[in-house]
């Protein structure tokens, strides 16, 4: 049997400091297909493109609504990546649950404002926050930290921006 389901249209950001690190959140809760397992609850900000949304300015969007981040420079983009959510016998009403998985594009940013400005609990945009922690990590290690049906994608991400990570 195949998956009839369409992939849902979506952005990451890979948010680097001056050090070279990428920006993680830790995620609070368990979200339906995209429940997390405890501890590989940490990821880079991402989310859904609206419809006729152009990516970049989607990739902004998101890391602004999820981290209040509005100081940062474009680097970047990979092609296109897809993973498949786990089996959900949850609700069918649930916003993921009419989609297979993801289909992804990547954008490297480079951060240019101050730690102070990274806020990923205050909700915006009518968005419920979905970090209660954030910290910079190693690009390379971030995919140990996620849960393991998003790895493959980590790991290309981090291989496409390994030379966008030098310090600055």
């Amino acid at each position: 049997m195949t998956n009839e389901k369409p992939y849902r249209p979506n952005v990451g950001i890979a948010l680097f400091n001056a050090d070279g690190r990428v920006l993680i959140g830790h995620r609070f809760k368990g979200d339906g297909p995209e429940t997390i397992l405890p501890g590989l609850d940490w990821q880079m900000p991402q989310g859904g493109v609206d419809e006729g949304e152009n990516l970049r300015d989607a990739a902004i969007r998101e890391l602004w609504e999820e981290t209040s981040v509005k100081s940062a420079d474009y680097l970047g983009e990979t092609d296109w990546f897809t993973y498949e959510f786990p089996p959900y016998d949850g609700p069918q009403t649930h916003r993921l649950a009419k989609f297979r998985g993801q289909r992804q594009k990547w954008f490297a940013l480079r951060f240019t404002g101050r730690d102070d400005e990274i806020d990923p609990l205050t909700p915006r945009n009518g968005q419920p926050a979905e970090f209660d922690a954030w910290r910079w990590e190693n690009l390379d290690r971030v995919a140990d930290l996620v849960v393991p049906f998003r790895r493959e994608v980590y790991r290309g991400v981090a291989q496409q921006f390994a030379p966008l990570a030098a310090k600055t």
